[in-house]
């Protein structure tokens, strides 16, 4: 028996896809998204560099902090993705292909590296709080940081020598693997922080907001993480989910949207609190 109800279903979905296509498929509309990807991505960086500089005028004599450079990282990170997109198409005839990879897959890592620092940052006044000692954590973080940019580095040396598909899904998943590292680093120290604070025997409205800050913020970076692993894994396996080609503008949009536009955007906003000028001791220069 012919259902109405199931060709009309039929008949949305096909004109959704034939829109998709179409979409996907126009160098103009690839180039109105991707320039609005550019200018998004500006948009944070400016704000990043903004806040950098109130930060800077607020306590100069603090040097390098930590709140300093998680901003500087991530004026650098959206900095450099507003002029990947804003030269989408170019990018996409540089030779040999490897440099296609660097240049598409090095923000990526530096993001990493800025919310790692923010990990960094929450243990650090965790395990000050518990009275234990915060001297491995800063070796950790780096030894961590340049095993990841050390297997990166040789994964793609190797594809500029031998460029096989199998080590191009390998270098997919690796990132995956690493999204799903940075997760679970947000998922178990935010949460730590987060449960030690709502047992802070003193209430007050600073207390609060800190709560709601760790709280916001541990949320929107775990489920970045895991959403960029999962895309990740479709990325590596799936050709219509692949994201470093140019006729697959909507998915790029939505892609870099969740995890990483809208996750900086947030977090930069919910950061927003400019440091005290006295009397401040988490403060301290990078070493």
């Amino acid at each position: 028996m012919f259902d109405p109800s199931t060709a009309v279903v039929a008949l949305r979905l096909k004109d959704a896809t034939s829109w998709w296509d179409g979409v996907n498929e126009s160098p103009v509309w690839q180039d109105r998204i991707f320039h609005l990807l550019a200018a998004l991505y500006g948009i944070v960086a400016v704000v990043a560099l903004v806040q950098l500089v109130r930060i800077q005028l607020r306590v100069p004599e603090y040097g390098w902090t930590t709140q300093k450079v998680f901003h500087f990282l991530n004026f650098l990170v959206n900095g450099v993705r507003c002029l990947v997109f804003a030269f989408r198409r170019d990018v996409q005839k540089l030779n040999p292909e490897i440099i296609q990879h660097i240049v598409l897959d090095m923000p990526s890592l530096a993001f990493f590296t800025t919310y790692a620092l923010l990990v960094l940052f929450w243990a650090e006044i965790y395990y000050q709080a518990r009275a234990v000692s915060t001297d491995g954590l800063r070796p950790t973080f780096y030894t961590i940081n340049g095993v990841v940019y050390a297997i990166q580095i040789i994964l793609w040396l190797i594809l500029w020598w031998k460029p096989i598909p199998v080590l191009i899904i390998l270098s997919k998943m690796f990132f995956a693997g690493v999204s799903l590292f940075a997760a679970l680093g947000f998922l178990l120290y935010g949460g730590r922080l987060f449960l030690m604070l709502q047992r802070f025997p003193v209430e007050s409205k600073g207390r609060r907001k800190k709560l709601q800050e760790v709280g916001y913020v541990t949320t929107i970076c775990f489920s970045c993480f895991l959403i960029r692993c999962i895309m990740m894994c479709f990325n590596a396996f799936e050709a219509a989910a692949d994201l470093d080609v140019l006729d697959h503008p909507v998915l790029n949009f939505i892609y870099y949207l969740l995890v990483e536009i809208l996750p900086s955007s947030l977090v930069l906003f919910i950061l927003r609190k400019l440091p005290p000028k006295r009397g401040i001791t988490q403060y301290h220069p990078i070493r």
